[in-house]
């Protein structure tokens, strides 16, 4: 059994909904899923204030006392996630956004790894994908390993032939999404990933100013990995490994 949790950035239960929930209808049709929506607007979530606390000494330090941690244990209690938004001025919704701000401190410190993620995005005009690429770029740097999602179009009151075309898509997506969550062996990171990591690692080791990152790195004997989990390098990752190892205590010392 797998567990799904779709985080919602919509404060009404129409077409973002409507296509979320046709996500859940075909992806319990291909096995046993337990499946949970999250609606951000019913959840108390204090507007950042860019104070940097969580970035600077740990998440724990967050002047705020509400249900960011709360939202944060349901993706770690999760096989797979998913983020959906309707797109609000060509970007994701106000609620949508602002989680990802209370949440951005993971992108220092990524966790989710081996949790499939997907995301949804929709609008009305028939062309652009940014809400959705946004997403799924929030999805890569908090650590997930992230499945190329959808944008479903929904106007009011959406056609037949759009309906059709929505379903076709989601279908689509959920069949993909059923066989990541069912790998049993981890994605190999990108090149770019590994250059990430090993960059950051070195820069901060480098650095004079001890903060929260380089501890939370030591914590997870990540100063000696090879990457943030236990996995099979070739040898031209190595080498960029390598590279980017040196090229971090340049860029940060």
């Amino acid at each position: 059994m797998k567990k799904i949790t779709a985080f919602i950035g919509s404060a009404r239960k129409k077409g973002t909904y409507s296509a979320v929930q046709e996500f859940e209808k075909n992806l319990k049709k291909l096995g046993d899923i337990v499946f949970e929506y999250v609606f951000l607007n019913d959840y108390k979530l204090e507007f950042c204030s860019g104070c940097k606390l969580c970035f600077d000494k740990g998440e724990g330090f967050c002047p705020y006392n509400d249900d960011r941690d709360a939202l944060i244990a349901k993706m770690e209690e999760s096989d797979g996630v998913v983020f959906a938004s309707p797109s609000y001025a060509f970007q994701v919704s106000g609620r949508m956004k602002n989680f990802i701000d209370r949440i951005a401190f993971i992108y220092h410190r990524p966790r989710f790894f081996k949790k499939t993620f997907t995301a949804i995005g929709t609008q009305f005009i028939p062309f652009g994908n940014q809400t959705q690429k946004y997403l799924e770029s929030v999805g890569n740097n908090l650590g997930f390993e992230v499945l190329k999602g959808t944008t479903v179009i929904i106007p009011e009151p959406i056609q037949e032939k759009q309906l059709k075309k929505l379903k076709a898509n989601i279908k689509s997506l959920s069949e993909r999404f059923y066989k990541r969550l069912n790998m049993k062996k981890p994605v190999k990171p990108s090149l770019f990933k590994i250059m990430i990591f090993r960059m950051t690692r070195s820069g901060l080791q480098s650095s004079d100013l001890k903060l929260y990152d380089y501890e939370y790195y030591k914590e997870n004997g990540w100063f000696k990995s090879g990457y943030y989990y236990d996995i099979n390098l070739g040898p031209i990752q190595k080498a960029v490994g390598g590279f980017s190892d040196f090229l971090g205590r340049k860029l940060f010392k």
